[in-house]
């Protein structure tokens, strides 16, 4: 090694940043308890990570499909049944997909222009799902694409309805021009550019998602559900239900949902006021048609509260755990949809007091501790086969 070994001063833009981002964590307006603050740090931690992932795979000569969103790095109230993969484009080039169809839910695609952000939010320039693919008898599936005037980024959803049987598929990404080149030697302009484009999305996602859930699940009355509409931002075959919860230590959110046959996938999730998904290996704060308990009128009910609402206390099947949170946004999705739902397809919102809960929920489902455990166990199970981080 030779030359003088003092610091480039490339990482400058990145501390500053980390240091602003702590600032906002530290004050965000929605912070009641120490548990609070302490989320938020570990919210801070998964933004960090999420900062230099994007910036340092960011390759657009040599694309690859990056996970940012995951059980350590949350964002966007990420739904607990989802894979995302992404990868950036260049305007004009061709690229090239492949993959093997697993035996997921869904799998699809949508192509973005821009990225989200504390102003508005991104534009869809073209979604559709894997039966518009052709997918051979071996699963496997390709499709070219000419990334368009104004295109960004690639998105890839991977949903699981059942959590226990389902198994992922495999995904590539090609840039016809440049595969089988060498990546660029690494320069210090290249590398000051990557820290900067960190330090940029650390604060700028933080805002985003500071002020995404007001455009939409805060717009409504609290302990309501809107009905179902197609869901914003272009996604080709979901609807969604939005809205968010405000209960008492000793209040429970009854949320009642036809099941829907006419769709792969149906769930139901709570969310903190981080605007992320809460934690959903050890403690059950989503769940899918495959994992709920349908009553016999064909109507799921979920049971969203901080204490266990089935009698003398005991844990129900149907229970969508608090975690602490006073409030929190709720979503419903239904997706690879074969038909539009209306409204009467739609959630019935009821707040009552926990212990009576019983009386209100026929065919409530209670659970002993050990059955409890091991449902809990099984999701635990479940992140682990199919997460990456």
């Amino acid at each position: 090694m030779s030359g003088s070994s003092a610091s480039l001063g490339l990482t400058q833009p990145l501390q500053a940043a980390i240091a602003e981002a702590e600032e906002l964590i530290a004050n965000a307006p929605f912070i009641r308890t120490e548990a609070d603050r302490l989320e938020g740090y570990d919210y801070l931690a998964g933004r960090i990570r999420m900062a230099m992932q994007t910036a340092f795979d960011y390759d657009l000569e040599q694309p690859v499909f990056i996970n940012p969103t995951h059980q350590f790095s949350r964002q966007g109230l990420d739904n607990p049944d989802a894979v995302y993969f992404h990868a950036y484009l260049r305007e004009g080039a061709s690229y090239v997909v492949r993959g093997r169809r697993g035996t997921s839910a869904d799998l699809s695609f949508q192509v973005m222009g821009g990225t989200y952000s504390a102003d508005s939010a991104a534009t869809s320039l073209m979604a559709f799902d894997e039966r518009e693919l052709t997918v051979e008898a071996d699963g496997t599936f390709e499709f070219r694409y000419v990334a368009e005037p104004g295109a960004k980024t690639l998105i890839v959803r991977e949903v699981f309805n059942d959590w226990d049987t389902e198994e992922r598929g495999t995904l590539t990404i090609e840039r016809v021009d440049t595969v089988g080149r060498p990546r660029r030697a690494l320069s210090e302009d290249t590398l000051r550019k990557r820290y900067e484009v960190a330090a940029r999305s650390l604060t700028g996602s933080i805002r985003t998602w500071f002020a995404f859930p007001h455009f939409f699940q805060y717009k409504e009355p609290v302990n309501t559900l809107t009905a179902p509409a197609s869901t914003p931002g272009g996604l080709s075959s979901q609807f969604s239900s939005i809205g968010h919860y405000e209960l008492g230590e000793d209040e429970a959110m009854i949320v009642t949902v036809p099941r829907c046959d006419d769709c792969t996938y149906q769930a139901t999730q709570i969310g903190s006021d981080w605007y992320a998904s809460t934690d959903y290996e050890t403690h059950q704060t989503s769940l899918t048609k495959a994992q709920a308990v349908t009553d016999a009128d064909g109507a799921m009910r979920f049971v969203i509260s901080e204490r266990p609402p089935g009698p003398d206390g005991a844990p129900v099947a149907n229970w969508l755990e608090t975690t602490g949170h006073r409030t929190g946004p709720v979503m419903l999705r239904w997706q690879q949809l074969s038909r539009a739902l209306s409204a009467a397809d739609g959630p019935s919102v009821e707040v009552v007091a926990v212990d009576e809960v019983p009386k209100r929920v026929p065919g409530l489902v209670a659970l002993s501790a050990e059955e409890y455990a091991e449902r809990i166990a099984a999701r635990q199970r479940a992140v682990a086969r199919r997460m990456i981080s």
